[in-house]
């Protein structure tokens, strides 16, 4: 048994942070009901690279149900209300109020269904003088001062995934776990609320701490770390690049007289701490690299791992399945196609066995769930 089984979410989502969000909630086995416009989740026509639906679509929806309401109008609102007077769950992103002026507000959602948590998802908050900016991941990214932070000195660059998107849909699925056990305990629902902007911001405490506190943010440092040294890419024999990390004074001692075999190095006094290092960053990463471009990668990297180095390969998108550490999972279309998808995060020691799950179409379960919530009534 699954540890939401039996629960009911209600999502009125589209595009990625939502639907991130409910898709955890369906493989911790909740039932989530998925509330569409007519034309459907806008995030379906994002491409066609999942083998003609969208790899964003085919990503977060499996074994969704998928109802198409327009609850302004009078019968689609009962049959909303229907099903939240039984939901445990209802997450929405739309407009921050609009929920509220279509007549749905948390005083009356709580007053039909005292324990129904409602978990709110804007890209700026609920309230404030920012809370009507449209928001997207790429907007929010540049907002909070991650582009700042990101990318190099000569190039301002986005985070090349969606990661305002991806944190505020994680963040989401935490806080309403966090909700089912104070309901456990207090028989009471609560309303909550994720902004991608505020989870961004909090990502940025480092940097914030640097700027306001400190001699001034991290410049934008490419594949080097802001304020660790050596930490970042060398040039190897045969043209490939291998980025190491160095955390502590051992592991420098290591890398230079076990790996790199030079006594200079280790003893130089430009580079006797981290801040030295950093100092004098540019020194330090020209003699590194004059020893390792004698070396192949191969030869380089066997002799971090003997040292305990922490070292790394740039992988492209398309070696990613053949990493060691990749496990997969089967996602299936509407259409029926089968594609090997990266795993759920979390590895179970007993996992449960998974039934087949599939994205919907638009609107394919609107009358099963309109029949079966109707007669609930």
């Amino acid at each position: 048994m699954k540890p939401l089984s039996g629960l009911l979410i209600v999502a009125i989502e589209q595009a990625v942070a939502v639907p991130l969000c409910t898709a955890r909630l369906v493989d911790a086995g909740a039932r989530v009901i998925k509330v569409e416009r007519t034309e459907g989740d806008f995030a379906r026509s994002y491409d066609q690279a999942a083998k003609g639906e969208s790899s964003y679509f085919a990503w977060l929806n499996q074994g969704k149900e998928s109802v198409c309401l327009n609850f302004k109008q009078s019968d689609d609102a009962a049959l909303l209300w229907s099903m939240l007077k039984h939901a445990d769950v209802l997450i929405q992103n739309l407009s921050p109020g609009a929920l509220a002026r279509a007549g749905f507000s948390i005083d009356e959602l709580h007053r039909v269904n005292k324990k129904l948590i409602i978990c709110n998802v804007s890209g700026y908050g609920d309230t404030g003088p920012a809370s009507d900016k449209r928001a997207y991941d790429l907007l929010v990214q540049a907002e909070s001062g991650l582009i700042s932070v990101s990318g190099s000195e000569a190039d301002a660059g986005r985070i090349g995934v969606s990661i305002c998107d991806i944190g505020a849909g994680i963040t989401a699925y935490s806080a309403i776990l966090e909700a089912i056990i104070k309901r456990h305990k207090t028989g009471k629902g609560e309303a909550i609320s994720v902004s991608l902007f505020d989870v961004a911001a909090e990502w940025m405490t480092v940097p914030h701490v640097h700027a306001q506190f400190g001699d001034g943010a991290p410049k934008p440092a490419g594949l080097r770390h802001p304020s660790i040294a050596p930490y970042g890419a060398f040039t190897c024999r045969d043209n490939r690049l291998v980025l190491i990390s160095i955390q502590n004074e051992r592991e420098w001692e290591r890398l230079c007289k076990d790996v790199l075999e030079s006594e200079p190095l280790f003893t130089n006094t430009q580079f006797a701490s981290n801040n030295e290092r950093v100092k004098n960053r540019e020194k330090l990463e020209a003699q590194i690299n004059a020893i390792t471009q004698n070396l192949s990668a191969d030869e380089f990297e066997q002799r971090l791992q003997n040292a305990s180095i922490a070292f790394g390969a740039i992988n492209t998108a398309s070696e990613l399945a053949k990493h060691p550490a990749f496990r997969s999972r089967t996602a299936t279309t509407a259409a029926g196609e089968h594609m090997l998808l990266p795993a759920h995060p979390v590895l179970h020691q007993k996992p449960s066995v998974d039934e087949h799950k599939r994205t919907p179409t638009v609107g394919q379960h609107t009358e099963l769930v309109r029949a079966e919530f109707t007669d609930n009534e």
